[in-house]
C-alpha cells in the first residue's frame, strides 16, 4: 500500500483551521500529516474536525502556551505513540512525537530556530547534536524511520533564495549546513531531492515584502528517510499553493 505522508508547519493549528485547513485536507486526502508549531494545548484543539475525516489525533505541546508543539494525525491507528525524547529541556518545548506503524516509525519534529539571538542559536546547535545521537540510538530498535518536520535549516545552496547574502543568517549558517550534511551522510536521505533536483523549490516565505508572491523563500521542511526505505519512496512534492501558513506542506509517497 502506498501512503502519502505530509509535513506541515501550520504556524498555529487554530489559525490554520480558520484559513481553510480542513478543506485542504479534504481535497488532498493525506494518510498521515505531521504538524509542527501547533501553538496550542491538546484541549484547545478540536479533534472532531479531523476525526470526521477519519483521522486519529495525537498532540505533544510545549509547557509554554501558544508556543511550539507538534502533532500527528493518521487514518491508520498507530501501534504505538511516543511523546518526546526523554530529554526534559527539549520535551518541555514539545518538539518530538513518534508514531509506529508495523516496522516503520513516523516522526514529527520541530527543530529550534536560532534567529532570536545567540542563546537560542547555541540551544539549537546543542539540540542538533543531541537529536542526531538520539536518532542513531533509536535506529537500534526502530530502524525504518520517516523523520518529517521543520528543520529550520536550508540544506543546500539551491534551497534558499539569494544564498550569497544569507551565510550569516540563522538557518543557513555553515555550521548548520555542515550538521545537516553529516546527518544525511550517516544513513539518511532527503526524499524531495530523490525526485527533484531543481532550485527555487521552497517551503517557507517571510510575510514581509511580498516574498511568497516573488518566490523568495527557503526550503526548511523535509521528509527525511532512513536509507533502508528509500527504495519504497514513490514520489515527493512541495505544495506552495496551500496558504494556511507562512510554510507550505511537503509530502512523500511511500510503500508501507
Amino acid at each position: 500500500m502506498i501512503k502519502k505522508i505530509f509535513s506541515y508547519n501550520v504556524n498555529g493549528i487554530r489559525a490554520a483551521l480558520n484559513k481553510g485547513l480542513i478543506n485542504w485536507i479534504s481535497e488532498t486526502n493525506p494518510d498521515i500529516i505531521c504538524f509542527q508549531e501547533t501553538k496550542a494545548q491538546p484541549e484547545q484543539i478540536d479533534n472532531s474536525v479531523f476525526e470526521e475525516l477519519g483521522y486519529n489525533c495525537y498532540w505533544y505541546s510545549a509547557q509554554k502556551k501558544g508556543y511550539s508543539g507538534v502533532g500527528i494525525i493518521s487514518k491508520q491507528k498507530p501501534d504505538n505513540v511516543e511523546y518526546g525524547m526523554g530529554i526534559e529541556k527539549y520535551d518541555n518545548e514539545g518538539r518530538f512525537l513518534r508514531a509506529d506503524f508495523g516496522d516503520i516509525s513516523v516522526i514529527s519534529v520541530y527543530h529550534p530556530s536560532g534567529s532570536s539571538g545567540d542563546d537560542r542559536q547555541a540551544f539549537k546547535m546543542q539540540w542538533l547534536s543531541d537529536f542526531h545521537k538520539y536518532i542513531k540510538q533509536l535506529e537500534k530498535t526502530r530502524s525504518k524511520l520517516i523523520i518529517s518536520g521543520d528543520y529550520n535549516i536550508c540544506r543546500l545552496w539551491i534551497d534558499i533564495h539569494n544564498p550569497e547574502k544569507q551565510e550569516k543568517t540563522s538557518g543557513f549558517l555553515p555550521e548548520e549546513r555542515e550538521w545537516f550534511q553529516n546527518f544525511v551522510d550517516d544513513g539518511f536521505t532527503d526524499s524531495f531531492r530523490i525526485f527533484n533536483e531543481e532550485p527555487h523549490n521552497y517551503s517557507w516565505w517571510s510575510y514581509r515584502a511580498g516574498a511568497r508572491a516573488k518566490n523568495k523563500g527557503w526550503r526548511i521542511d523535509y521528509n527525511i528517510l532512513t536509507n533502508n526505505i528509500i527504495s519504497k519512496a514513490k514520489d515527493a512534492k512541495i505544495y506552495p499553493n496551500a496558504l494556511q501558513s507562512d510554510h507550505c506542506p511537503v509530502s512523500v509517497e511511500i510503500e508501507f
